[in-house]
């Protein structure tokens, strides 16, 4: 498996596979060809069907028009066979001559991938891969997930972790302030200010439920804006996690290196499955985003109140295993509508899953590893209009006043 950096990635929303994948993507092919007089982009299928509500066209154009004028030919109805997000790149010299050609798929998180490859970043830095290994090491060695992260990254790691968790924080209290509407033709309000206003007013249960609502609403709503967010493992499922971990350091004084364990073993949680599925969800549906997150987040919480890596690994399981299903269906093709509710209720869904393997000791039926299998294949079984082409689903409900 990849490092948990290339999970965990700093950026600007509204989308990582739709716009930090195509920028990064834009932006090694920019360094290739510097001399270029032009460039062509296609992009196909679901990145095609959905591309402009999430700005794949503004984050390539951004990067390749300083060099040469930037042509975008959409072909939503073309699906190339190893993923759904394909982008074909061209340079063009002086005389219409294409001189370098690139065929590059965005598969979530940001990552970027040539076909028949997992990923084209980096070199794998665990050894392991299955949550079934892994629980079976910290059994015979009496350590926890975190330590894993630490032995296979190395103590650097927590640089990195405390950088992340600064944006996560700094996603929440800016989203908390801010009002108006979102970007786009839905005129979504910002709800995050009056959700935390209004939890206030409450008993400390509705309290805390009305609280934990507000915080992935603000990182959400962020990410809908392009503000800077972390994918986690995507941007449209960037809010969960932030906002279990921020209420939780709030409402019970966990320190910051506490926190950036528990980002340690989300991140393990979330590597898993990006390996041996996808986070993608135009691979698999939503259920490989907010359902991921939710797994990440639930393990996280876990970890914090003490849970033994097996509860811990249930918790994650019940995260995953009740989001099995769940279509990409974005209304207009923004990640506004049903992605910034469901970062809500999954934050909400991550506590009690929590709370759930709280109550046992860790023993249960199903692995992780075997659900995260299952989503791979319900993924795979899911018409194509319900994997962010905005064709199907909720995406079919709204009609343009």
């Amino acid at each position: 498996m990849k490092s948990i950096r290339e999970l965990y990635r700093i950026g600007t929303g509204p989308s990582s596979s739709h716009t930090m994948g195509p920028r990064h993507a834009a932006s090694i092919f920019a360094s290739r060809n510097a001399e270029a007089a032009a460039f062509r982009v296609t992009l196909y299928g679901s990145l095609a069907a959905t591309g402009r509500g999430h700005l794949t066209d503004v984050a390539i154009e951004e990067t390749l028009s300083p060099l040469a004028p930037v042509t975008i030919e959409w072909q939503p109805q073309t699906f190339l066979p190893f993923h759904p997000n394909g982008m074909h790149f061209e340079a063009i010299d002086a005389d219409g001559n294409t001189t370098d050609r690139w065929t590059v798929y965005s598969i979530g998180g940001g990552a970027l991938a040539e076909e028949g490859e997992k990923s084209s970043e980096s070199s794998d830095v665990y050894d392991m891969s299955t949550m079934t290994d892994i629980l079976d090491w910290c059994r015979r060695t009496g350590r926890t997930y975190w330590e894993y992260v630490e032995q296979c990254e190395g103590p650097e790691i927590w640089d990195y972790l405390a950088k992340v968790w600064d944006t996560m924080r700094a996603a929440v209290n800016r989203g908390l302030d801010r009002e108006g509407v979102l970007p786009g033709p839905l005129n979504l309000p910002r709800r995050a200010a009056t959700y935390h206003v209004r939890a206030s007013g409450y008993k400390s249960n509705l309290q805390s439920r009305g609280l934990v609502f507000a915080y992935a609403l603000a990182v959400s709503e962020e990410n809908a804006s392009g503000g800077e967010i972390v994918t986690a493992p995507t941007c449209g499922s960037c809010g969960v996690i932030p906002a279990v971990l921020y209420h939780l350091q709030k409402s019970r004084d966990f320190s910051d290196s506490r926190i950036h364990r528990a980002l340690a073993t989300a991140g393990l949680i979330g590597n898993v499955v990006k390996h041996n599925a996808s986070i993608s969800g135009a691979e698999v549906g939503c259920q490989g985003e907010v359902g991921v997150a939710c797994a990440m987040a639930a393990a996280a919480a876990n970890q914090l109140f003490g849970g033994s890596p097996a509860q811990i690994e249930y918790a994650a399981e019940m995260g995953l295993e009740h989001h099995l299903g769940m279509t990409c269906d974005p209304v207009c093709g923004l990640v506004q509508i049903p992605c910034i509710e469901r970062n809500a209720y999954a934050a909400a869904r991550a506590l009690d899953a929590n709370l759930y393997s709280a109550f046992t000791d860790g023993a249960h039926r199903v692995s992780f590893d075997r659900v995260v299998e299952v989503m791979k294949q319900t993924g795979h079984d899911l018409p194509s209009i319900y994997k962010e082409t905005a064709e199907g689903g909720l995406a079919r409900t709204w009609t343009k006043p």
